[in-house]
């Protein structure tokens, strides 16, 4: 079985500050309302167009879920 996005952010937690996946890894897990069971695009990219949070930019978004469909 596939792990979540989630999961796989979590992979990041903690790194650089300076690490824009870092910030946005520990972004997610501050936020409540992820969706931290989600494997679809789709849905995650609609919570992250409505989120519009400056730590969860949608072109870092892009390339964690790039590197998160080469992973598993």
């Amino acid at each position: 079985m596939r792990r979540s996005f989630y999961q796989y952010l979590m992979t990041h937690r903690g790194g650089p500050k300076g690490d824009p996946r870092s910030r946005f890894a520990d972004a997610a897990f501050l936020d409540h309302e992820f969706p931290k069971t989600e494997t679809s695009f789709d849905p995650l990219s609609r919570y992250m167009e409505e989120r519009a949070d400056p730590d969860m930019p949608s072109a870092t978004f892009d390339k964690l879920w790039e590197e998160y469909m080469e992973t598993d």
